[in-house]
């Protein structure tokens, strides 16, 4: 039986309260209130890389759960902007009403704001690795994943989609998920490298790999799935004539694709032998996931 499942709801829950205390510790207010909202629920995947890459380096979970928490709070600043009106115009994310819905537009993008500013509070401390120049790696190279060259840049990116004259190539689709899904999946999956100061290249192809794969899942999920399931409105870019991964490809192309790069991810963490089968299974987990 896979050890992943028991990992992942551990993670799950060791992420989830850490940073709903965080959040507490706050001056009541909307904000606040909104925060914890937006914080809670999820996957928390993300989370669940950084203390498995960390557990891989022997980095105890006592100190890598802020980086897990840092990462999550990025994550979750990144769901309320994405779904404001100017950006998705989404009203449900996890199956409720999306923050601007629930309070308004102006506390949704306050909210994204205190988020962001939790995250490097969270990484600036102490306790948050090591050592200080591990630190201050994750704080630089979470600014990069996080900002104009990564997420943010994907972001951009993904709204210039959709008023351009024609579709996208399958490149730039690819380049455009690498900074909008995968920067932030391959900070987490490396983040426990970084902590014990190692090297990363072999958790960063596994990343790589992994974030395309979630990527294309979610385009398949968006014609296939089920929407109480996903906690979300479906068939958004089909809609909007956007190109995805499964409009280029076609839907079993697009299958086959994630499951080779599976494959891939897979394959690139032979130099941590046994001891990262439970990433292994987590890369399988990416494709089979039903939201």
């Amino acid at each position: 039986m896979s050890a992943f499942p028991a990992a992942l709801s551990r993670a799950q829950d060791m992420v989830e309260a850490r940073l709903q205390d965080e959040i507490n510790t706050l001056p009541q207010s909307d904000v606040r209130d909104a925060m914890a909202y937006a914080a809670q629920g999820g996957k928390k995947l993300r989370g669940f890389l950084v203390l498995e890459s960390a557990r891989l380096h022997g980095i105890p979970p006592t100190i890598a759960v802020q980086a897990a928490c840092a990462i999550e709070a990025i994550h979750a600043y990144s769901l309320v902007h994405d779904d404001l009106p100017a950006m998705d115009d989404d009203d449900l994310r996890r199956g409720q009403p999306t923050v601007h819905v629930k309070w308004n537009e102006a506390t949704a993008i306050l909210v994204g704001d205190a988020l962001q500013a939790l995250a490097f509070g969270l990484l600036a401390r102490d306790d948050a690795a090591p050592t200080p120049a591990a630190r201050l790696d994750l704080i630089a190279s979470l600014a990069q994943a996080s900002g104009g060259a990564g997420m943010v840049l994907g972001q951009a990116l993904d709204i210039a989609a959709e008023t351009a004259a024609t579709p996208l190539t399958l490149p730039q689709i690819t380049a455009l998920q690498a900074g909008k899904t995968g920067a932030l999946i391959a900070w987490a999956a490396c983040a426990g490298a970084r902590m014990a100061q190692s090297e990363t290249k072999a958790l960063a192809a596994y990343a790589h790999a992994l974030g395309l794969a979630f990527q294309i899942a979610d385009d398949i999920l968006d014609v296939e799935g089920d929407a109480t399931l996903a906690g979300k409105r479906l068939n958004k870019d089909a809609e909007a004539g956007k190109a995805t991964f499964v409009s280029l490809l076609g839907l079993e192309g697009a299958k086959a694709r994630a499951t080779s790069l599976v494959a891939e991810a897979q394959d690139a963490l032979a130099p941590y032998g046994d001891q990262a089968q439970i990433l292994r299974d987590a890369a399988q987990f990416v494709i089979a996931r039903r939201n």
